[in-house]
């Protein structure tokens, strides 16, 4: 079995656009602006042996806000300038009612299956209820990143950090525990 880190897209891999305090996608993928510290704390990951697997939703498509070709565009840019083994997107709204949507945890079992990933030995990072949710539902380590935006917040979580650097060095410290 393998580990992973699952992570969100927006506020964790990428800057999210803040309006009246929440976070947003990118509308474009001239908007897109990697995070500062993420492409050296993915390397440092992928080098210790993690899977690295963005897990995003992306309603905005169903919605008509965003077309299709435009999250596909940001996701091609992604996975050619990080090392990023998948991202797996749900499209749908809350209305679906699908399982791949976060705070369900479809997309992380799913992935799971396909990589063969030993769900209690990896983490989930995000930035929004949703994400933790979905990580303590999988049965993942979870580690939330705190902005304080203006919504709802995580009930649980297993650590709560400042910016994914933070979250790797975590990660990277729970393998000097298992020895």
């Amino acid at each position: 079995m393998r580990r992973a880190v699952f992570l969100d897209r927006d506020g964790v891999i990428n800057r999210a656009e803040m309006r009246n305090g929440k976070p947003h996608p990118p509308m474009s993928l001239s908007a897109l602006e990697i995070l500062p510290g993420v492409p050296k704390a993915l390397r440092v990951l992928r080098e210790a042996g993690w899977l690295l697997i963005v897990i995003t939703n992306q309603p905005d498509v169903a919605r008509g806000i965003t077309p299709l070709a435009i999250v596909e565009s940001i996701h091609k840019n992604l996975l050619t300038k990080l090392p990023l083994d998948e991202i797996r997107t749900c499209y749908h709204d809350d209305n679906d009612r699908c399982d791949c949507r976060k705070p369900l945890p479809g997309a992380l079992l799913s992935a799971a299956t396909h990589h063969r990933i030993d769900l209690c030995a990896s983490f989930m990072v995000g930035d929004r209820w949703r994400d933790i949710e979905a990580g303590e539902s999988a049965g993942c380590k979870t580690i939330f990143i705190d902005y304080g935006y203006n919504e709802r917040r995580p009930t649980r979580f297993g650590y709560r950090v400042q910016n994914l650097t933070e979250a790797a060095e975590i990660i990277l410290g729970s393998d000097d525990e298992e020895d």
